[in-house]
């Protein structure tokens, strides 16, 4: 026995494992016979014996029936390594910023040199999404995050060999390895969810796996300045001898995760977890095309309005995480590790507003009321922190940059998890990895003209711009026309039927198409 089939043997395109003695997984690929065409007599109907899969197959006015479903308890190692790689990803990202002044010492460098090293991940990740979500929906989760988990170790190593004066630009090619590594985990959280976690764990599943990538930061927030001082005094040797013990334990952790995911991760479970995941192939369509798979998205209106209001506050988030401190400074002089302090209350309150939406989610399935209550929450958290800020009191910013940071950060997972209802059974990781393209280009938006804002004005002024681009978001929100086609799917509401794509006289079925009603949930 081989590493990982201690959890269960990983599912291979083509193969069909049975499950104790019932239906094997070619349930995944129901197909019925062509009936309109043997009823006019286009096609001669064999006479033969059903095979199983036909017999289960729905025909039309056919009362539906529950096809297998299993829970595996590889599930939880599956989701534990992925969140573990994406904290490293995350803390990666930070660890410049939070120690700036210490690297632009060290390097001899400007500051906008080392913004780069934060900025490069969000430059990198709208490009490159395309190719990425392309190569989940082609080759799956398990290729996929092999891909994230490997450059990430990778981007790891790179940067011990830049702990050193001069190697700047070292460091700045591992940190590029590392913003494309992230391309390949920030749309796995909704994959992960939907195909191994069933229909009332899947959202606080997928908030568990945005909550690894938040902690990252939090822990980033808080472990290089500990682990590398300020203390110029003691010459840039002692200070790249401290930078390396970062590098090198970052880059050792970052090996045993990458092992870690070779074993462990597999692409789906050997039966589905959910009715939703039950109905779709296993593989993909001959016929598939994520071109068309893209402009299916596209021109879904519901889809286009979520994918603008979540560009817009996950946007508006980065843009308040990137320029807190400097808010803090201007009116605070002197309180620099008071404004990590506060950043830290930022994300370590999203943590459980993530965790707390996820659960919400699970137990309602009230998606577009959820998404609509917290922008609206998170809108007025952004007012008061505003019209706060310049009190003089830092007790009162710590609470009201706490409120923020549970609202904006909990409506990431919510957003992930209404995309996949809205565009069922479209790529979960096509939807989530456009949400995550608009959210970095809003990102880089609003944070250079908040940030022009800030210096040529004052931090209000800054503030009030995203308050208003908020309050847009709060209308398009509203707008959504709120059609929940997975959760009408595992709770049999849908007027589904398993057609097939292809009559199987003239060709082997390739897959099923969804027929769903058109019944609206909020």
């Amino acid at each position: 026995m081989v590493a990982g089939e201690m959890f269960q043997e990983p599912v291979r395109h083509g193969d069909t494992p049975a499950a104790d003695g019932d239906r094997s997984a070619d349930q995944y690929d129901t197909v019925t016979e062509c009936a309109a065409k043997v009823a006019v007599g286009e096609v001669k109907e064999p006479e033969r014996e059903l095979s199983p899969a036909e017999s289960h197959a729905m025909l039309p006015g056919e009362e539906q029936k529950p096809l297998q479903t299993r829970l595996y308890r590889r599930r939880f190692a599956v989701l534990a390594i992925f969140s573990l790689y994406s904290l490293l990803n995350a803390f990666q990202w930070i660890q410049y910023s939070i120690i700036s002044n210490i690297f632009i010492h060290f390097y001899g460098v400007t500051n906008v040199m080392i913004d780069w090293l934060s900025v490069v991940y969000m430059v990198a990740y709208i490009p490159l999404i395309f190719p990425a979500t392309w190569l989940l929906d082609r080759k799956g989760l398990r290729v996929t995050a092999l891909i994230g988990s490997g450059l990430n170790c990778a981007g790891a190593w790179m940067k011990c060999a830049s702990a050193g004066p001069g190697l700047f630009w070292v460091t700045m090619a591992a940190q590029v390895v590392c913003s494309v590594a992230q391309v390949f985990i920030l749309g796995l959280p909704s994959r992960i969810a939907s195909v191994w976690f069933g229909p009332r764990e899947v959202s606080t599943a997928c908030a568990t796996a945005v909550l690894g990538n938040q902690l990252g930061v939090a822990i980033g927030f808080l472990l290089p300045p500990v682990l590398v001082p300020n203390t110029p005094e003691e010459g840039k040797e002692q200070m790249g001898y401290n930078i390396s013990i970062m590098f090198y334990g970052t880059a050792a952790i970052s090996t045993l995760l990458f092992i870690l995911t070779v074993i462990v991760i597999r692409d789906r479970p050997i039966l589905p977890p959910s009715q939703a995941q039950a109905v779709l192939p296993t593989g993909l369509a001959e016929d598939y095309s994520y071109k068309q798979s893209i402009i299916n998205l596209f021109k879904s209106k519901p889809f286009i309005l979520l994918l603008l209001s979540y560009g817009i506050m996950t946007g508006s988030f980065y843009s308040v995480s990137t320029l807190l401190n400097q808010m803090i400074i201007t009116h605070y002089k002197g309180e620099e590790l008071n404004a990590g302090r506060i950043g830290l209350t930022l994300v370590v309150a999203g943590m459980v507003g993530s965790i707390l939406c996820g659960l919400w989610l699970d137990r309602t399935k009230t998606y577009k009321m959820t998404t609509l209550i917290v922008y609206i929450l998170s809108f007025l958290g952004m007012l008061v922190f505003t019209f706060t800020l310049d009190l003089g009191h830092l007790l009162v910013v710590f609470f009201t940059a706490g409120a923020l940071g549970f609202f904006m950060t909990g409506y990431l997972p919510i957003g992930f998890e209404f995309a996949v209802e809205i565009t069922y059974p479209e790529s979960e990781g096509t939807s989530s990895g456009l949400l995550n393209a608009f959210a970095q280009l809003f990102g880089i938006i609003f944070t250079f003209i908040q940030g022009k804002l800030t210096t040529d004005y004052n931090p209000l002024v800054g503030n009030i711009f995203l308050c208003a681009w908020i309050f847009i978001g709060i209308i398009l929100t509203a707008l959504i026309k709120s059609e929940l086609k997975r959760n009408d799917i595992n709770t049999g509401n849908s007027k589904c039927q398993a057609l097939p794509t292809e009559c199987p006289v003239e060709k082997a079925a390739n897959g099923v198409k969804l027929d769903l009603s058109r019944e609206t949930t909020l």
